[in-house]
């Protein structure tokens, strides 16, 4: 029995979850539309778009952010339409997927590195071979691309702390959180192992106001609640397997968890199994996204 309650179901794949405007923002990779849904389940579509979106995230200004994966690029909302903000298709790899975008409207967004679906099946399903690292890329608001950091294991979900200095980024092929220091100039220091995650693939997270973050286990039906150095403080359980997470409602405490049978891509297009659920936690939102 999963500890969760069903908010919607009938999504292909759901990721980059973020609360805005009193309303859970995500993707649909498959229906290769954005979506949002409110905490009585109201969903609507906001964008559409001739790709598929993963990461979100909004400009001081509003403007959404919206990562397409395939094109490798971020695009921007704007009053005339889905216009391109960077093109990011040098320093990635594949497919573009997660992203969190700071106060001063700069987009961290992470990227495969290689073909994860190809090499999972030549493998036989093994997480943690060997394979490609890849960059960690900075759009800064006016569109500027930089390289922020190198050679990451599929850099995931990220989330930034309140005081806007630490970034904890989703290792997922390493299993752990890395943290660095965001200097004055948006560069990068400081990399170290915030919290290792030995049999977890980290996929999308979110940060409490604790300084906790939580975790969503791509390798199994869970969230966990991982402190800094590793200690897991609390594990909720998921009806399938889940991909991303965020804290919102009315109060910062309600944990949206995105969920689907599986992540392959072949299988995930096929059929509509995806599902948002929810659980009531003790700490709220912080930081960003």
């Amino acid at each position: 029995m999963s500890d969760t309650a069903i908010l919607i179901e009938g999504l292909y794949f759901g990721e980059g979850p973020r609360w805005h405007a009193d309303r859970l923002w995500f993707s649909d990779f498959y229906a290769h539309a954005v979506k949002s849904v409110d905490e009585s389940g109201d969903v609507r579509i906001e964008l559409e778009l001739d790709d598929q979106p993963s990461g979100l995230g909004w400009l001081p200004d509003g403007r959404l952010l919206v990562v397409a994966m395939k094109e490798r690029a971020v695009k921007r909302l704007d009053s005339s339409g889905l216009v391109l903000h960077a093109d990011i298709s040098e320093p990635t790899v594949h497919l573009c997927n997660d992203m969190v975008v700071d106060a001063d409207g700069s987009a961290w967004v992470g990227n495969f590195g290689f073909n994860l679906d190809a090499d999972l099946k030549a493998r036989g399903g093994e997480v943690f071979s060997d394979h490609p690292v890849a960059n960690l890329v900075r759009v800064d608001a006016d569109g500027s691309v930089h390289v922020a950091a190198k050679d990451l294991h599929f850099p995931n979900g990220s989330v930034i702390t309140p005081d806007g200095n630490t970034l904890i980024v989703a290792e997922t092929l390493a299993g752990c959180l890395t943290a660095f220091t965001i200097n004055a100039d948006k560069s990068l220091t400081n990399r170290r192992i915030w919290a290792p995650l030995p049999g977890v693939a980290p996929d999308g997270i979110c940060l409490n106001e604790h300084n906790q973050v939580w975790v969503a286990n791509a390798v199994g039906p869970e969230v966990l609640l991982i402190a800094e150095g590793g200690d897991v403080v609390a594990r909720v359980v998921t009806g399938q397997p889940c991909y991303a997470c965020m804290l919102g409602g009315c109060d910062g405490r309600t944990l949206f968890a995105v969920t689907a049978e599986a992540s392959d891509g072949e299988r995930a297009a096929a059929a509509a199994t995806g599902k948002i659920e929810t659980v009531r936690v003790d700490a709220a939102r912080a930081g960003w996204p």
